[in-house]
């Protein structure tokens, strides 16, 4: 028995030395790649040199410009603005001339320049042709054009509005609420119904005032 018990303790003593012996191996083997690591990063460090971390101010900010809003409401106001500017029921008949080609021009618009007109004396900078729209159609598209030629300072425009063939009774309707509209129009300072090559009794030729010098202002001869 007391054999057994030298043997028992002899074994004990070389596993407690083997253990400690792997315990050894393992805290050199960490300490080893730990120094490998170290010398990385030195190594790293030496062939970067010294660096500073960049301010967050300096960055720059990116970011997409937000879209403009659409006036849906001041669209929808002008449009309406527009169709009572311009009314079917208001006598213009004071301002039309009855001779043998339609004509409209302000009371300080010389008669000459209603001549220019007919003639093709300034070059056309813009049409509109309104075949086939409705009474409300025409006025808003008819207001609309008059209103963005006026910004653009565009002065001498073709309307084109027909013959009235194809309406009951042959009458050109669209015709005469045309004429009405565009006198209403404080930008026309004077209109004449087109000659044949320009369209003829279907169209009018549209001179509107200048928006840098005022409604009475003429293009240059």
């Amino acid at each position: 028995m007391k054999g057994h018990g030298l043997q028992d303790l002899g074994r004990l003593r070389a596993e407690l030395r083997r253990a400690e012996a792997e315990a050894q191996a393992e805290r050199a083997r960490l300490a080893a790649e730990q120094a490998r690591a170290e010398a990385e990063r030195h190594l790293f460090s030496r062939a970067v040199g010294p660096v500073q971390p960049l301010r967050r101010a300096d960055r720059a900010v990116a970011s997409r410009p937000l879209p403009e809003p659409i006036p849906r409401q001041r669209e929808l106001d002008e449009q309406a603005a527009l169709k009572a500017a311009l009314s079917d029921e208001v006598d213009v008949e004071s301002l039309l001339l009855t001779d043998d080609g339609l004509s409209f021009r302000r009371p300080d618009i010389g008669p000459d320049v209603v001549s220019k007109l007919r003639r093709g004396h300034w070059s056309i900078q813009g049409e509109l042709d309104l075949h086939g729209l409705r009474r409300d159609e025409a006025r808003e598209a008819l207001a609309g054009f008059i209103r963005q030629a006026h910004q653009h300072s565009r002065r001498c425009l073709r309307v084109v509005h027909g013959k009235g063939l194809g309406s009951p009774g042959r009458e050109p309707v669209l015709k005469a609420k045309v004429q009405r509209w565009l006198a209403q129009r404080q930008e026309v300072i004077a209109f004449a119904q087109a000659s044949g090559p320009q369209g003829g009794a279907g169209a009018l030729i549209v001179l509107l005032g200048s928006r840098r010098h005022g409604a009475a202002n003429t293009p240059g001869a």
